[in-house]
């Protein structure tokens, strides 16, 4: 913001919407967002609200930035209101609100697999069950479910699409572990992964080579986000091959106790300097 000569400036208004008491599992969703929460306050006037206030309290302030809100098949109509509020008044959010990962639902994950992008296959119509490898087990799950809500696993007999194209259904991947690259607008910051698969949040600081980047940023530059932070989830099969899981672009967890001060430092002024850039 300019301010007046004379004046001192106004700073940027920030409205903070997350859901500190959400019991996520292996993750401490308040913590997080109480740390990152005030360390913005450095630079911005920030106001914590919980999801289903943000769209009646969204007048007046410069910028929404959903943090960790929990999944919103939880508060549909609060998120969809608050979609059609911030569009009314004009307010910048971030992210922003034309993404095209999970934030849309999962249908994305239909739309990659078809067209050839390295994702566990997948599709949502009995007439696409044959693109299916054979697998022992297949994951079903809803395209607008999150955190494991609905997710069941099927033999090949009981491997049935839902008749409206609600379900995805994939082969339950034999995978070494499973890795996530956290992305500030087209930034790579960091990486974490998994070493044992039954266990997805205990995360380990992980070293991602040229290749591992590469994938990466092949989804990175399909979502075409201008701001925003990403966070790109993918699994390593047996034969050392990158599969995306999901393509977390609405509010992912960025596990930022597990990061070293000095990647924790500057993840935090590089979020500052892109949400003060989506503003102006």
């Amino acid at each position: 913001m300019t301010a007046a000569p004379g004046t001192a400036a106004r700073r940027t208004s920030v409205l903070f919407v997350t859901d500190l008491a959400y019991p996520a599992r292996g993750r401490r969703y308040g913590d997080e967002d109480v740390y990152l929460s005030s360390r913005l306050r450095e630079e911005f006037d920030v106001a914590l609200c919980h999801p289903r206030d943000a769209a009646a309290l969204l007048d007046g302030f410069d910028l929404a930035l959903i943090r960790n809100s929990g999944p919103v098949l939880h508060y549909r109509e609060a998120h969809d209101a608050f979609r059609a509020r911030a569009r009314l008044l004009g307010t910048p959010v971030y992210n922003p609100l034309d993404g095209r990962g999970d934030m849309a639902g999962k249908q994305y994950l239909v739309e990659l697999s078809r067209a050839g992008f390295p994702v566990i296959p997948t599709v949502d119509r009995e007439a696409d069950l044959d693109l299916l490898p054979k697998a022992a087990e297949y994951v079903v799950k809803p395209k607008l479910g999150a955190d494991s809500v609905g997710l069941r696993f099927v033999g090949p007999d009981a491997l049935e699409p839902a008749p409206d194209g609600s379900l995805l259904l994939q082969p339950r991947i034999d995978f070494r572990h499973e890795v996530s690259f956290y992305f500030i607008d087209d930034d790579f910051q960091y990486a974490l992964h998994a070493p044992d698969p039954a266990r997805r949040w205990a995360l380990e600081p992980y070293r991602a080579d040229d290749r591992d980047l590469e994938f990466a940023r092949r989804f990175i530059a399909w979502n075409t986000l201008a701001h925003g932070i990403q966070r790109v989830d993918a699994c390593r099969t047996r034969d050392g091959a990158l599969l995306l899981v999901e393509l977390e672009d609405l509010n992912p967890y960025l596990s930022l106790d597990l990061v070293d001060d000095g990647v924790r430092e500057d993840f935090v002024a590089r979020l500052k300097r892109s949400m003060t850039a989506l503003v102006r």
